[in-house]
């Protein structure tokens, strides 16, 4: 086993400024996010251009913020903040959820095509493989704040984390596990399935199905959340429950893409 030192959560302090390393790992993943998207812009199949992309970048990083921390309020502690609904405010103290981000993330991108006159999926499309690099960079400033930490494991490479809720035993470092699936392996797949032209909608669709999958596989080694433990059939956690929807929405895009693609069109 490994015993895994406590990171300072702080990266830098400039006097009263702290700059937090989970604050960095979005930075970061957005900076993947605008140095990709860029590149992606200037491809000839590419539905927006580099202004219209940076103007979509802002849209989504409001987005993600609001709809992350509103899906923690109602997936995962909907019974403390009606108690307390000002702390839904309190942002740094932490609880965003991907699957909220995402219908966020989704929202905006609905209203940037309406306003734009594009096709939601089209920029969908585009978007999606931009996403990965954020989201390893996030799992990435999981593990190191130790915090989503895994269940307890007898692996060669478990680890016991810092926190005293963590019981002072070895566990899953299930964030790298999440790193790995959810951030590197689906960019590699995402990247290459998306250079070159697809029917609409099929690259959003293997977004969903391999994130759900991944994230649904990740689960099995992850501690479920104290406040909920598991949902249903005493192993069904919340996050995989929330991945059954994005897995059958991927399925049925990837389906719909491909019966429009062989449709013939009427001349």
């Amino acid at each position: 086993m490994i015993i895994l030192p406590e990171f300072d959560p702080v990266a830098l302090r400039i006097g009263p400024l702290t700059i937090r390393w989970y604050g960095l790992m979005y930075i970061a993943g957005f900076a993947a996010a605008w140095l990709l998207g860029n590149r992606r812009a200037k491809l000839p199949w590419s539905p927006l251009n580099q202004a219209q992309f940076s103007d979509l970048l802002t849209w989504i990083l409001a987005g993600l913020l609001v709809g992350a921390r509103l899906g923690y309020v109602l997936f995962y502690n909907a019974g403390w903040f009606l108690r307390h609904p000002l702390d839904i405010l309190a942002f740094w103290q932490g609880g965003m959820s991907f699957h909220g981000g995402l219908i966020g993330v989704a929202c905006a991108i609905f209203l940037f095509s309406w306003r734009h006159g594009l096709h939601p999926l089209a920029v969908g499309d585009f978007i999606v493989p931009l996403a990965p690099p954020g989201l390893l960079a996030g799992r990435i400033g999981n593990f190191l704040n130790a915090e989503l930490w895994g269940r307890p494991s007898d692996m060669p490479w478990a680890m016991v984390f810092p926190d005293p809720a963590a019981g002072g035993i070895p566990r899953h470092p299930s964030q790298l596990y999440e790193a790995l699936l959810e951030g590197l392996v689906l960019f590699v797949i995402l990247w290459l399935y998306s250079g070159r032209p697809r029917s609409r909608g099929s690259v959003s669709g293997m977004f969903l199905l391999l994130y759900g999958l991944f994230r649904f596989l990740a689960e099995f080694f992850r501690q479920p959340d104290v406040q909920l433990g598991f949902v249903a059939l005493d192993w069904l956690t919340m996050g995989q429950i929330l991945c059954l929807p994005m897995m059958l929405a991927g399925v049925w895009l990837i389906v719909r893409a491909g019966v429009k693609a062989q449709t013939p069109t009427t001349p």
